[in-house]
């Protein structure tokens, strides 16, 4: 950890330095032209190293291929003032005080989602390459239910359930706009779907297991098209929650989260929308979990944010479960909400709490919150797999940052396939955008 906090300090100098003028700084990008002519970044993915290692891990990509982004075009639209001497910063609620922040989007992010490469996720587990359960949740074995109506349209925001023979209850879930839920049955034998929505509920019988193509590969697993005699409930508003590892390893999140929040607020907005923070580090530290209540006060919570900081954590699990099991049980979520938890860490969760952590994916699952883990620096693989199992199990996606920025220690590279590196602001908002229902 002592490493892990002089590593924290570097950080923050490498930061300023790339803000105010220190010197040139290596991104890990090669700029290019494009066939229209614009400028834009290329990543060096595509060494003999790096595909050497795509190629072990399955991806389609042809030798030679590049990931590209538009990591040049990093723009911050939050207000800004100027600090006593001359330097950029964000006020807080209280306008007579400042601080120093870095200049927005400069982290580089990935995004992937299993759910939506199942065929590539279950090769990488047949394979042995991954392996399951990560911390007591296993995503392998795993029902796909589209819900429409007898028009054809989608049902959103219903409830369905996965059942044995005996009628017990495996696994719940909530529909997404495209009226997709992702079911698991943790091992247990499937027998039925049961979905509810409007004072209305229908069952489904499916196969206990069933082979399907996709990608060009096998996958196990089984999907049922559900025609349900209803049209379900719209989103009507947005919960959108942060939660974040505030250990002594995170500083470089915690920075970005600061600078960025009100960009983040004023391109979603708060009409019908509301946010939270909260915070975590481990037992021994100044607290083990800090959470708020939603609210569409956002400078209230810009104020919370900028109050925060990094420290602690004396080993390397965190107080992962104590989190989520706060979070997903005790936050007043709304039901007719799209439900995004972001959860921002680098370590995984302590041993010994598999029992608290499904169940917080469990109820997660249950009430449609969507849970995204942001990886950072200094993850292990560990880290990675059971961000994986939390976003499958929660029909969420898994974002990682990249070494793309030059910013931080070293981003491990998941074991996924080719992907496109993008400033992790215009990730979080897209992603935001994709699961509202406007």
């Amino acid at each position: 950890m002592i490493k892990r906090r002089i590593l924290c300090a570097a950080l923050i100098l490498a930061m300023t330095c790339s803000l105010y003028g220190c010197g040139a700084k290596d991104t890990g990008m090669e700029t290019n032209t494009y066939a229209d002519g614009t400028a834009g970044v290329t990543t060096k993915k595509s060494d003999a190293e790096g595909m050497t290692k795509e190629a072990d891990y399955g991806t389609f990509a042809e030798a030679g291929d590049s990931v590209e982004g538009a990591a040049g075009d990093m723009a911050m639209s939050a207000d800004r003032s100027m600090t006593a001497d001359g330097q950029p910063g964000i006020a807080t609620i209280d306008e007579s005080t400042e601080r120093d922040l870095p200049e927005a989007g400069q982290l580089t992010a990935g995004e992937w989602s299993d759910n939506e490469n199942w065929g590539f996720f279950m090769n990488l587990v047949s394979s042995g390459k991954i392996t399951y359960p990560s911390f007591g949740i296993d995503p392998t074995n795993r029902t796909m239910v589209t819900v429409k109506n007898a028009s054809g349209a989608a049902v959103a925001n219903a409830k369905a359930t996965l059942l044995d023979k005996s009628g017990k209850a495996l696994w719940s879930g909530v529909t997404d706009k495209n009226g997709v839920v992702y079911l698991f049955s943790q091992g247990a034998e499937a027998a039925s779907v049961e979905i509810e929505s409007g004072g209305k509920k229908q069952s489904y019988g499916i196969e206990a297991q069933s082979t399907n193509e996709q990608d060009g590969k096998k996958s196990t697993g089984t999907e049922l098209e559900a025609v349900f005699d209803g049209n379900g409930e719209l989103y009507k508003a947005t919960d959108i929650m942060f939660i974040v590892d505030t250990t002594g390893s995170m500083s470089d999140e915690m920075l970005f989260l600061q600078s960025e929040f009100t960009a983040i607020t004023k391109e979603i907005g708060t009409d019908n929308t509301r946010y939270s923070v909260n915070f975590y580090r481990d037992e021994g530290d100044d607290y083990v979990t800090k959470c708020s209540e939603f609210s569409t006060n956002t400078k209230k919570i810009q104020k919370t944010l900028n109050n925060e900081d990094a420290a602690g954590g004396g080993d390397f699990p965190e107080a992962v479960a104590e989190i989520l099991n706060e979070t997903m049980f005790s936050s007043d979520w709304k039901d007719d909400a799209v439900k995004l938890a972001f959860l921002i860490y680098d370590a995984p969760p302590h041993d010994g709490k598999e029992k608290e952590l499904l169940a917080a994916t469990e109820e997660a699952a249950k009430k449609g919150i969507r849970l995204i883990p942001v990886v950072a620096s200094d993850n292990d693989r560990d880290t990675e797999l059971f961000g994986r199992a939390l976003a499958i199990t929660t029909g969420g996606t898994y974002v990682f940052l990249t070494d793309d920025s030059g910013i931080g220690n070293s981003h491990e590279e998941p074991i996924i396939g080719s992907y496109e590196v993008r400033p992790l602001y215009d990730t979080i908002i897209d992603i935001i955008k994709d699961y509202q229902q406007k």
